[in-house]
């Protein structure tokens, strides 16, 4: 084998074209596809890399409450700003039940404990008098796991498939609904019932079911044709949750 310089260049491409000869054929060998080749992989590698390191450069990210919150939640405070009451929460206490659904939730989001801020995880109480009930619901951002410290709770929710995962909870009892389901609570019991919840985001968002359909002004008459109701039972579930139109 024998490789030779080409010097035929032109003004657009000035640079060498090898030929190799093999057995007295001549093959043209061009360096410079080769190294486009190889550095499409090795940007690849280093930006990896690159945004890896820098999601680990800070340990933590505590709120800084008085910027506003965006998609990835608030910006950090810093550093020599932030103390150790950054990271304790000391107010998951009762909640008052006495409200339409005799339920309460007392939350520590990112709102309420800024320590949580980028770290993925939150907590709340959850207050369920005697028949109280979390109507169907779902949280966008965020898996959720219930513990149950006392009473029975009936608990489930639904998949995309419209299958129903349903259970009698009691004390000691934990169940996990997966992101973006609709899931409930219903206090199965004689006497209040108390939960934790924990989430996978630190500000999870909620959505009920029962607000988002007859809590607001969405007219009457659109709800009755989605959800086959009749303009009765619409005006009353609208007078109940406080919709209008």
């Amino acid at each position: 084998m024998r490789i030779s310089p080409n010097t035929n260049c032109n003004m657009h491409q000035n640079i060498h074209t090898f030929l190799i000869y093999i057995k007295g054929k001549r093959i043209p060998f061009k360096p410079q596809k080769i190294v486009a080749k190889m550095i499409l992989p090795i940007f690849f590698m280093f930006s990896f890399l690159l945004s890896s390191s820098s999601c680990n450069a800070l340990d933590f990210c505590v709120a800084d409450l008085k910027t506003p919150q965006g998609l990835a939640g608030y910006s950090c405070k810093k550093l020599e700003l932030v103390t150790v009451d950054d990271f304790v929460f000391s107010g998951l206490h009762a909640g008052n039940t006495s409200n339409l659904i005799k339920a309460a939730v007392t939350p520590a989001f990112t709102a309420q404990f800024p320590g949580v801020n980028g770290l993925g995880i939150s907590i709340a109480r959850l207050d369920l008098a005697v028949g109280g009930v979390v109507p169907m619901h779902t949280h966008p951002d965020s898996s959720e796991i219930i513990v149950v410290i006392q009473g029975i709770i009936d608990a489930g929710f639904v998949s995309s498939a419209n299958k129903v995962y349903f259970k009698t909870l009691k004390t000691g009892d934990i169940m996990v609904f997966p992101q973006g389901l609709l899931h409930f609570q219903i206090n199965a019991g004689t006497t209040p019932a108390l939960a934790y919840v924990s989430f996978s985001s630190p500000s999870p968002g909620v959505q009920i079911l029962d607000f988002a359909l007859f809590g607001n002004d969405l007219p009457s008459n659109i709800i009755e044709e989605t959800t086959f109701l009749d303009d009765a039972q619409v005006k009353k579930l609208k007078g109940v949750l406080g919709g209008t139109g």
